[in-house]
């Protein structure tokens, strides 16, 4: 007993990731003052300088390339050498994992929008939707708002907390930070956005493979249970069909375990974009969005303890 509280004690990682999460709970940082924000409105301002319409598709693809590197090189460059002048590795690690987490955000757009939702208010369901669903939302209709409320509660919950404790895990505070900073870079130049459409390839090329493994790895957890043949099944099936790997296990286990009709047709900039159709033939209800924020919450619980125990054995194998 003495010797695994001893192990506990000088777990960093271990330590940190319990620290983080506490105080990332009670004191989330607000999204129009978030470090990841300010990131995502100067990668914006850097694309318009550097983003030339006229050039041909060689030259603008290899130019978001540079740009992604410039940015991401350059934070990965200056958080090397902080981390040689920090004295407490606990704190530094932790404050980089409570930066890189949005979970308790996340949980409060979800359970804003089930309320909003369950009432047909789809001014409020749009204007909730409007920042992280990253594409115009007005014309939604209540069918529509509910596929991309289910959708955004997913990916959310996927990237912003699975994926970001995934990092943590592998490359400590900075692999979580590094991580989060490429979901931002993908959002800010998404290839749905008309001068996007080449410039954006590689940050989402380059966050596709940065979130196949965490994505895909929750995607087998939200399996287990209840449905668990048929999610499997259709996840083996369907996994595949989505544009981006990691997002489409998400998106296919979710959809067969709770049979929801989930992908389909969206606008984006004002385009109609063709997306497969994923999942089972219910339309999401208030209901069935209360069952994903349910289940995402008992998995990503398991996910932390999870990935506490591995922390522990791993510390206590040296």
């Amino acid at each position: 007993m003495t010797n695994s509280w001893s192990i506990l004690l000088d777990n960093a990682s271990l330590l940190a990731l319990w620290g983080a999460l506490v105080i990332h709970w009670f004191f989330p940082i607000p999204t129009a003052v978030h470090p990841i924000h300010i990131c995502q409105r100067f990668a914006i301002l850097l694309a318009d300088k550097v983003n030339n319409p006229n050039d041909n598709h060689k030259q603008r693809l290899f130019s978001g390339t540079l740009t992604w590197a410039l940015i991401w090189g350059t934070l990965l460059i200056l958080l090397i050498a902080l981390y040689q002048l920090v004295w407490v590795d606990i704190l530094f690690q932790l404050t980089l994992l409570w930066v890189a987490l949005d979970w308790r955000n996340t949980a409060k757009l979800s359970q804003h929008f089930i309320s909003a939702y369950a009432k047909e208010d789809k001014v409020r369901c749009r204007q909730l939707l409007e920042y992280p669903l990253n594409r115009n939302t007005q014309n939604l209709s209540l069918l529509g708002l509910g596929k991309a409320g289910a959708e955004t509660q997913l990916l959310s919950y996927g990237r912003l907390v699975a994926g970001v404790l995934f990092w943590y895990a592998i490359a400590g505070g900075i692999g979580a930070i590094m991580y989060r900073v490429a979901i931002c870079l993908a959002r800010a130049w998404s290839p749905s956005r008309h001068q996007y459409n080449i410039f954006g390839l590689p940050a989402v090329r380059i966050l596709a493979m940065l979130d196949i493994i965490p994505l895909r790895i929750l995607a087998l957890l939200i399996t287990v249970g209840n449905n668990s043949k048929a999610a499997l099944q259709g996840l083996i099936k369907q996994g595949e069909h989505w544009f981006l790997p990691g997002p489409g296990w998400l998106l296919s286990a979710t959809g067969h375990k709770l049979s929801l009709s989930l992908g389909g047709p969206a606008i984006y900039d004002n385009k109609k974009m063709v997306r497969p159709q994923i999942g089972g033939k219910i339309a999401p209800a208030a209901f069935h969005l209360a069952q994903i924020q349910q289940m995402m919450t008992h998995r990503l619980l398991a996910w932390v303890i999870i990935e506490s125990a591995l922390l522990f054995i791993f510390q206590g194998s040296f």
